[in-house]
């Protein structure tokens, strides 16, 4: 679904506004009041109390769309910054594995897709996002190489190579959905030549925009793999195509204990090759020494933080706080639908914040309203994409959740941040628009073929299942 401009300008009316911008250009940091949406999907006005006159015309003297909030909470669509939506269809696998064993299961199922297969699990995964609150993502696409990782030896075992589409219909199945998103693409340099690698990489990086669409598409990165590397070449070649295609780094690192000696003295590739910076994320970061930190902070590289999956997989819990008092910007992200099982932001937030209280033993150390920034504009910020999402500010996408209190009720709000983070929910979500178009209501997404997906993704998991001597539990199949 490529979101097509409106014909009619789109106005909200009695909403409780939290904009989460860092500059209100004179408005409160919460009010009551309005919010214009232009034809091109963008902000144009918002203010406090009733619209004046004009905000009630379009441009060509007509009525505006209206939309009555009703007196919901309206805010920023989450920002997931960290994300895998192909896994949708593999929640609740090897629910008491830590992350290699996990990824090992994961990777089994995957070894026997093929393009479609991952069309259908990135479009599930994508159209779950969005009926969760989510309206932008980092996405790790599933690389058109297949490894299997030997955690014991450190080294990795080539499965397979899919061809093209196997990646660029993950492309296709964000946009159908209606996903603004970041395509993280992996070089696999260990499975060909160098000049093939860096060829492909510059092919899939044009495929990403061509296939997602201007209006969707926030930007392609370096999926960086050296935690998964044989040598520092890895490193260096990341660093040279973020430098050629002008793009970002994120890589997963010191995620878990695990062979955490290996892991740690990785670093120091990326480090030489020269590719720490503000292009440069961290996801997970849970286990750096001092140094690692301490470099980090200095170049200016940044951090997304994962703590529904960090946990899940008792992978441990990153110290954020302090990250951030060393000078190391946060983002945070949903991770795989097959590590959070529910791709749910409050939940998310909650969790994190309540980690870091018990880990400083201090309740004030991250509020409300600090979370709910580090999974809205402060995502958006450590992307590189926060000059079009994760506020609600004039010039900005119009990504909005329509949050109702009252249905169900929490009771009387003491505190507007307090109540939304901490006793708002998805059964709270009424509503969710992405560039000022209903994307989702009641949880039901609206995207064309939204309905087919979950017939289509047991379908195809489980003969991929079947193929890789996999059972589901409730297995049409199963005698």
């Amino acid at each position: 679904m490529t979101l097509m401009t409106s014909s009619r300008p789109l106005l909200l009316t009695h909403a409780l506004l939290l904009p989460m911008a860092d500059d209100p250009h004179g408005l409160p940091d919460w009010f009551h009041g309005w919010m214009r949406v232009g034809t091109d999907g963008r902000i144009e006005s918002l203010g406090e109390g009733d619209p004046p006159a004009d905000a009630l015309v379009a441009g060509d003297g007509g009525p505006v769309e209206i939309l009555n909030a009703a007196g919901a909470i309206v805010a920023p669509g989450f920002v997931s910054a960290h994300s895998h939506l192909f896994t949708s269809g593999l929640r609740g696998i090897a629910s008491g594995s830590t992350l290699y064993p996990w990824v090992g299961a994961m990777m089994e199922v995957f070894a026997q897709t093929g393009a479609e297969d991952m069309y259908w699990s990135t479009f599930h995964g994508s159209l779950d996002f969005l009926a969760n609150g989510i309206t932008s993502a980092y996405n790790f696409t599933q690389s058109r190489v297949t490894w299997r990782y030997d955690a014991a030896a450190a080294r990795n075992e080539l499965v397979g190579v899919h061809p093209p589409e196997y990646l660029t219909r993950q492309f296709d199945g964000a946009r159908d959905a209606g996903l603004r998103t970041v395509h993280a693409i992996r070089l696999d340099d260990e499975a060909a030549p160098e000049s093939q690698v860096r060829a492909t990489f510059a092919d899939m990086v044009g495929a990403a925009a061509e296939h997602t669409g201007l209006e969707l598409y926030l930007g392609s990165s370096v999926m960086g793999a050296v935690q998964w590397a044989a040598g520092p070449r890895t490193a260096e070649l990341e660093a040279e195509m973020m430098a050629e295609h002008g793009i970002t780094n994120q890589a997963h690192f010191v995620e878990t204990a695990e062979g955490i000696d290996v892991q740690r003295s990785k670093f120091d590739w990326y480090v030489q090759a020269g590719a720490l910076g503000p292009e440069f994320l961290f996801g997970h970061f849970i286990h750096p020494t001092d140094e690692m930190v301490a470099q980090a902070a200095r170049a200016g590289a940044r951090m997304v933080w994962q703590p529904t999956s960090n946990g899940r997989l008792g992978s441990g819990v990153a110290d954020v706080v302090r990250y951030q008092r060393e000078g190391i910007e946060v983002g945070m992200g949903l991770d795989d639908q097959s590590c959070t099982d529910i791709s749910d932001p409050f939940a998310n937030m909650r969790l994190g914040m309540y980690s870091q209280r018990a880990l400083h033993h201090e309740a004030a150390v991250m509020m409300p309203r600090e979370v709910l920034r580090l999974h809205t504009l402060g995502s958006a910020e450590v992307l590189g994409v926060a000059d079009r999402v994760g506020s609600l500010e004039v010039g900005k996408y119009a990504d909005f959740v329509v949050v109702d209190p009252r249905r169900p009720d929490t009771g009387p709000i003491w505190d507007v941040y307090a109540t939304y983070v901490l006793a708002c929910g998805l059964r709270n979500l009424a509503q969710v628009y992405v560039g000022g178009r209903l994307v989702s209501e009641g949880g039901v997404a609206t995207a064309p073929g939204a309905a087919d997906a979950p017939a289509e993704l047991a379908e195809r998991v489980t003969v991929a299942a079947h193929r890789a001597g996999m059972r589901l539990a409730l297995d049409e199949s199963t005698p």
